[in-house]
């Protein structure tokens, strides 16, 4: 998909706020980023809160990084904070688990492909596209949502 010169909508996937914050991410999915209007999914922000607790405070990184996300969520304008919906919970849970049945997934894999089936149908209700590196279970999610879409790098 080439999106040069126009501005998209995007709702991040986790992976991209870690990575960004890491400076991980390539230049040209930074400046993709960067020039996006971006969306931020409530499922999103509980992963990167998870890791913060359970991150030992006594790391030398730690305050840095947990100042990062605080600024990083203060920002978000309330416009932009998608969270899913009762439906939602139900067509994800459903996708999920047939998703683990079909694939033979690992009761411990379970949590990581509900909270990308959840991330991915909130993006595709509010009709925006989720940025991932995620490609697999995002496509397995996409066969059994087609409705929604994703963008990986």
């Amino acid at each position: 998909m080439d999106l040069r010169g126009r501005r998209v909508a995007l709702v991040l996937d986790t992976n991209v706020y870690i990575n960004a914050a890491a400076g991980r991410l390539d230049p040209q999915v930074g400046a993709l980023v960067e020039n996006a209007l971006l969306f931020h999914c409530s499922v999103c922000l509980s992963e990167i809160a998870l890791g913060i607790g359970n991150a030992d405070p006594r790391h030398q990184t730690w305050t840095a990084t947990r100042d990062h996300y605080a600024e990083l969520f203060a920002s978000i304008p309330a416009s932009r904070l998608l969270t899913p919906d009762d439906g939602i919970w139900t067509e994800a849970g459903l996708i999920a688990g047939t998703l683990a049945r079909t694939q033979g997934l690992q009761p411990f894999q379970r949590k990581d492909l509900l909270n990308d089936a959840l991330i991915y149908l909130t993006a595709s209700k509010a009709g925006v596209p989720v940025l991932t590196q995620n490609r697999v279970e995002f496509d397995f999610i996409q066969q059994l949502a087609p409705e929604g879409s994703f963008i990986h790098y």
